[in-house]
């Protein structure tokens, strides 16, 4: 277990990682300036050795009464770890070593401090074979020249460059986007798919995803709850949702498909019309624990202008995927009927057909939620 750990300089900061016969300190320099010198005391204990792990080089304490005193150079701003160990470190440690020293040859303010925000790139949906008519369980959703204006509902950030995502043709992440374009037809489910649906593919398949934590959470023995078989899937991540598509020759749909289906071309605010009506929705779940969501075809009246159902209120519904260098973000479409009360900090609901929300992906164990399913699309002819 971490503890704080004293040092001898003002802004400086230590932990103290110890484990068996070794310990790690890891520091930051909270400072504008640079600072050198006497920077921790350790007690005293012959035949230990220390390294500036950061800077990849042996140090040599300074003996003074029972203490070690370890000197070592930080940046403003910058980072520090030193490492306490019995005798020879052993191969990884000194692999690190060597790599940190090149790492840091050049010190951080020779960087510039200006802030960018890295490009992100929307990750390729491959096409499906196309259809000539209506699949079983689809619509068609006729081809068109839209209007796809649509902003993120991020709690934080304004409208600060590298908010939100990045469209193909953006040259920055932002939170308000607005593209005419052509959309191709194609064939969207009429219903997010559900329970029984997504058995059928488990039955076919034996799929089981190698990062299964908390995958279909509500089922039991591989078996969903009694009465559910009309309710949409939900505890299935955007990994597993793809599997289901593939199998299915389908894929997940497009963002601006999936708003298309939701709008059509007036620009409408819900699948209905532009005024919100909750007789439409189910009702808001704001409790502690997740009562499940309705039935997909429990809201008739709620269609879209293509007679698309379940596209708002009852879960939200998995579209786009973006990266960049360090992270990954789902586009989710739709909302869900929960409603946790009492914190700001819970995921915006998106019910509104030009909102997006974006998740941050983390594992597929963490991506999957008790209010998050999908719906799959298919190319046309």
């Amino acid at each position: 277990m971490a503890a704080v750990y004293p040092t001898h300089r003002y802004g400086v900061f230590a932990s103290r990682w110890p484990l068996g016969e070794q310990t790690v300190w890891t520091i930051v320099n909270r400072n504008e300036y640079d600072v050198s010198g006497r920077q921790i005391s350790i007690p005293y204990k012959s035949g230990m050795r220390y390294f500036d792990l950061y800077h990849g080089v042996e140090l040599t304490p300074e003996h003074d009464g029972d203490q070690a005193v370890l000197s070592f150079a930080m940046e403003d701003h910058g980072y520090g770890a030193v490492l306490a160990t019995a005798g020879e470190p052993d191969t990884k440690i000194t692999q690190l070593m060597a790599s940190m020293k090149q790492m840091t040859a050049t010190q951080l303010s020779s960087y510039s401090h200006e802030w960018k925000p890295l490009p992100q790139q929307l990750v390729e949906i491959a096409k499906t074979e196309p259809a000539s008519s209506a699949p079983e369980g689809m619509v068609r959703v006729p081809a068109a020249d839209y209007l796809f204006k649509v902003e993120g509902i991020e709690i934080e950030g304004f409208n600060d460059a590298g908010v939100d995502v990045q469209y193909p043709w953006e040259d920055i992440p932002h939170r308000y986007h607005e593209q005419k374009m052509h959309v191709a037809s194609f064939y969207i489910d009429k219903y997010p798919v559900t329970n029984a649906e997504f058995k059928k593919f488990l039955d076919a398949t034996h799929y089981r995803p190698k990062d299964d934590l908390d995958f279909l959470k509500d089922w039991k023995g591989g078996k969903y709850p009694e009465g559910w078989d009309n309710k949409p899937v939900t505890w299935v991540s955007q990994e597993d949702a793809r599997a289901y598509a593939k199998w299915a020759g389908k894929r997940l749909p497009h963002e601006w498909e999936w708003q298309y289906a939701a709008q059509g071309t007036d620009g409408r605010l819900y699948p209905w019309g532009s005024e919100w009506d909750k007789s439409k929705v189910p009702v808001p779940d704001r409790s502690r624990t997740m009562r499940g969501p309705d039935n997909v075809d429990a809201h008739p009246a709620g269609a879209s202008p293509f007679e698309v159902m379940d596209m708002v209120g009852n879960v939200s519904q998995w579209t786009d995927e973006y990266v960049d260098d360090h992270t990954r973000g789902g586009i989710l479409r739709g909302g869900s009927y929960y409603q946790p009360q009492s914190s700001v900090w819970y995921f915006p609901q998106a019910y509104r057909n030009d909102q997006h929300g974006k998740l941050l992906l983390m594992a597929p164990d963490y991506d999957r939620s008790g209010a998050l399913g999908f719906r799959c699309v298919k190319d046309s002819e």
